[in-house]
């Protein structure tokens, strides 16, 4: 392969690229979406705190939709409107207002980050996305160079899956997106295009214009402000020309970023066609065991004994109700007794298999595991007492049930 791509996948005419620029921003100045941390970084004189609401916006929205994100983010930044208030926040109150949102290890680290802003760095936000990446914890290539380019003027790019999207369209990028060799070069490529007076609001319109008008299935073209940029939107109007090389064509097969000769342009898919990834790696099946302790509190409402997982991986301090893997192939008479095993090793009290009511399964798809909940549950006349130093536990109503740090699956449950 060429040890560069040839230029009919790249931006090389300065006019082009300008005119693109001015095409972008028009229409992201007139067709925005208002979204809360846009108004924030665009009214806030303050650097570190708009560099901080930028920051907060950017790790909700890893893995997460806008959607989701908006309520999340406003009760945030209502409860710790600056870095030195969630240096001071505790990981239970950041676990119990991240619930629900998935991913709980970016609440994590961005309260770590705060601490060391506020504890290291004389409450001072790094100003480049070379200090951000190098300084914060959880702050990853993409997220510097938005929160950089955003808050703090620098014209710097940024690829997220949704600029990944367009670029791979505009360009008839075909190679597999998510290749470190496709990611370096589309990272070439938006550091080449991003505007220099305007870094910020180019980063934003560049993934404002993947997430609503070019989207993975039916794009709309029509609508695009840069479609006369597009070399997916003319190959998919005009065809294959005849007497000039398609972009499809170069390198006669050892193009590095050309689609593989096995899977050509197929042409009921149009821009479609594009990106194209490799083949994703099934998730892992796990079987989860999962009892509800339920009592009658000292006012007749029932409680649920909750305890609270390792402070490292998966769901990381969040709080559920007993659980443990139960091994593949087990019947059910079998996973009810090793259950009742396990509870009883875990109470020191005796607890008997038959007394264990089967309720149901209940599934739930993380991004890398395939998780099914063999649900139990098992009155008691009155508490149980655990050993705090082996897992912390406590006593909730389903009030507070809903309010403390649980996952979502948990919620199934």
């Amino acid at each position: 392969a060429p040890a560069s791509p040839p230029a009919q996948h790249l931006f090389s005419d300065p006019a082009e690229i300008e005119a693109l620029r001015a095409n972008l921003l028009a229409w992201y100045d007139k067709c925005k979406r208002d979204l809360p941390w846009r108004t924030l970084a665009a009214t806030e004189p303050d650097a570190d705190r708009r560099g901080y609401a930028v920051w907060v916006s950017e790790i909700m929205l890893q893995q997460t939709q806008v959607a989701t994100v908006i309520d999340y983010y406003n009760r945030w930044m209502q409860k710790w409107p600056t870095l030195k208030a969630l240096a001071q926040a505790s990981l239970e109150e950041v676990n119990e207002l991240w619930a629900g949102l998935g991913y709980y290890s970016r609440g994590k680290r961005l309260q770590e980050a705060a601490r060391k802003v506020v504890s290291e760095l004389a409450g001072r936000m790094p100003r480049t996305a070379e200090d951000l990446q190098k300084l914060l914890a959880g702050v990853g290539r993409y997220t510097a160079g938005a929160i950089a380019s955003i808050s703090y003027g620098q014209a710097t790019g940024v690829v997220d899956g949704n600029v990944i999207r367009v670029l791979c369209r505009l360009r008839c990028i075909g190679a597999d997106s998510s290749s470190p060799a496709v990611i370096d070069q589309l990272w070439d490529m938006a550091n080449a295009l991003v505007d220099r007076s305007r870094p910020g609001d180019f980063n934003q319109a560049l993934m404002e214009l993947g997430a609503t008008v070019c989207v993975p299935k039916a794009p709309l073209c029509r609508e695009c402000p840069v479609k006369q940029h597009c070399r997916a939107w003319r190959r998919k109007l005009f065809g294959k020309p005849n007497s000039v090389p398609d972009v499809e064509d170069c390198g006669a097969g050892v193009c590095p970023l050309c689609p593989p000769a096995t899977e050509p342009w197929d042409s009921s898919l149009g821009v479609t066609n594009f990106p194209r990834k490799g083949a994703k790696k099934q998730p892992r099946v796990v079987r989860t065991a999962t009892c509800v302790l339920e009592r009658r509190g000292c006012h007749g409402a029932p409680e649920y004994l909750i305890v609270q997982r390792p402070s490292s991986g998966l769901l990381a301090g969040l709080w559920e109700f007993p659980s443990f893997p139960l091994a593949q192939g087990l019947q059910e008479k079998q996973q009810r007794e090793a259950l009742a095993d396990h509870l009883q090793a875990w109470t020191g009290q005796s607890v008997a298999a038959g007394g264990l009511r089967f309720i149901g399964e209940v599934v739930h798809i993380f991004s890398h595991i395939h998780q099914t909940y063999v649900v139990y549950s098992l009155p008691l006349d009155g508490g149980i007492t655990l050993d705090p130093a082996s897992s912390p536990s406590r006593w909730v109503t389903e009030e507070e049930f809903h309010a403390s740090a649980v996952s979502t699956a948990m919620k199934k449950v």
